[in-house]
C-alpha cells in the first residue's frame, strides 16, 4: 500500500512510519513540525525510495488537496495531534485547532480525493485515539468499544470530537473509516515531557521525581512498537466503519510505574542511593482520571491481534534506549515547556 501518515515526525506517529516501511510499504509522512516533532525519529527510513516527506499542516485545506493529488495514497493513517494533557489545560485553544479543525480538513480534504477517484472500495481512513475520550472508570471494569464518551481533559474533548466527525463522516458521506481508541504509549523516541522520559531523565540527573497526587491513577501501558503493528493490522483487515480498542494489558498505578522504572534504574545505572528515593509526591492536576483500563477483545478475537511485550519486558528495552541514545533527549530539553511544570493554571 501507499499510506499518507499524519504527524509522522511525532512518537507514534514515526513507530508507525518505521513499522510500515519495514513491512513493505510506501509511506508520505505529512507533518507540520510542531515543538513535539523531531525528524531523527524517522532518521533511520529517511533514504528509502519508499519514504517521503511533505511539511504540511493539516488545518491547511489547500496543502493537503495538493499532497493527495500528488502522492495518491491508497490510505491516511491520521496521528498529527496535540496529545499533552497538561499543555491543554493552559492552552486548550490550540488543541481545538489541530484536533477539531485540523481532523475537519483533512475529512473533508480526503473526501475530495475518494470521490474524484470514483469511491474506490479499497481507500481507507484512519483515524487514531485515545481511551481518554471515555473517561475515568473505577477500581473495575473496562472500557469497551461501546462505553459511552465522557472526556474530562480539554485535549480528550478534542479527541472525542474529532472521533465523533470521522464515525458523521462515514455515515454521512460513506467515507471508508476505521477508528482506533488506545491506551498509553510508551518506548523509543517519546518526547521527553511524557511520564516515563521523565522519570528516566530526572532520575538519570538525580532530580527530583514528580509523581502526581499519591500516584495512585491507574494507566494501561502500551508499547509503542506492539500499537505501531496494531494500526497496521487495523488499517488492512478491520471492518469498515468499525472501531477497535488496542490495549497493552499492563495495568498499573503511576506510583508502581516509577518504582518500576527505578529499579531498572538501580541496576543498570547504580547510584550512591536507590533512585526510588527521589520519588516527590507533588499536587495533582485538574481532571486528572482515576483509571483507564481496555477490554481488547475485538481485536483479539476479529483480527487475532495482541500486544507481544510485558510492561517489565517493556520498560526495560525503554529504560535501555534512553540510555543509549543521550543525544536524541539532550537535545529536546531545550525546546519550550519541557522540564517545566505544566497543567496548573486550573
Amino acid at each position: 500500500m501507499k499510506i499518507l501518515v499524519t504527524g509522522g515526525a511525532g512518537f507514534i506517529g514515526s513507530a508507525v512510519v518505521r513499522r510500515a516501511i519495514a513491512d513493505g510499504h510506501e509511506v508520505v509522512n505529512l507533518d507540520a513540525l510542531t515543538y513535539a516533532a523531531c525528524p531523527e525519529n524517522v532518521a533511520s527510513v529517511a533514504d528509502d525510495p519508499k519514504y517521503a516527506f511533505e511539511h504540511a499542516d493539516i488545518r491547511d485545506g489547500a496543502a493537503l488537496a495538493r499532497i493527495l493529488d500528488k502522492h495518491r495514497p491508497d490510505a491516511i493513517m491520521h496521528l498529527a495531534a496535540e496529545s499533552h494533557v497538561d499543555r491543554s489545560i493552559d492552552g486548550p485553544g490550540a488543541f481545538i485547532d489541530t484536533n477539531v479543525t485540523g481532523t475537519y480538513r483533512l475529512l473533508e480534504a480526503a473526501r475530495a480525493y475518494w470521490q474524484a477517484n470514483g469511491r474506490p472500495a479499497g481507500f481507507r481512513f484512519h483515524h487514531i485515539s485515545t481511551d481518554e475520550v471515555y473517561g475515568s472508570l473505577g477500581p473495575t471494569g473496562k472500557f469497551t468499544e461501546d462505553t459511552p464518551y465522557s472526556p474530562n481533559s480539554p485535549y480528550s474533548a478534542s479527541k472525542a470530537a474529532s472521533d465523533h466527525m470521522v464515525r458523521a463522516w462515514h455515515e454521512t458521506y460513506g467515507l471508508p473509516v476505521v477508528i482506533t481508541n488506545c491506551s498509553n504509549n510508551y518506548g523509543p523516541y517519546h518526547f521527553p515531557e511524557k511520564l516515563i522520559p521523565v522519570v528516566i531523565l530526572n532520575a538519570l540527573a538525580g532530580k527530583p521525581i514528580p509523581v502526581y497526587g499519591r500516584g495512585d491513577n491507574v494507566r494501561d501501558w502500551l508499547y509503542v512498537e506492539d500499537h505501531a503493528d496494531a494500526l497496521l493490522c487495523v488499517l488492512q483487515n478491520g471492518r469498515d466503519g468499525r472501531t477497535y480498542n488496542i490495549g497493552g494489558e499492563n495495568e498499573a498505578t503511576n506510583l508502581e510505574l516509577v518504582q518500576k522504572i527505578c529499579a531498572i534504574l538501580d541496576e543498570s545505572r547504580p547510584a550512591a542511593r536507590p533512585h526510588a528515593d527521589l520519588i516527590t509526591f507533588v499536587k495533582d492536576r485538574p481532571g486528572h482520571d482515576l483509571r483507564y483500563a481496555i477490554d481488547p477483545a475485538r481485536i483479539r478475537n476479529e483480527l487475532g491481534w495482541r500486544p507481544s511485550l510485558t510492561l517489565d519486558e517493556g520498560l526495560a528495552k525503554t529504560v535501555q534506549w534512553y540510555l543509549d541514545n543521550e543525544d536524541w533527549w539532550r537535545a529536546l530539553q531545550q525546546r519550550e515547556g519541557v522540564g517545566t511544570r505544566l497543567g496548573v493554571s486550573a
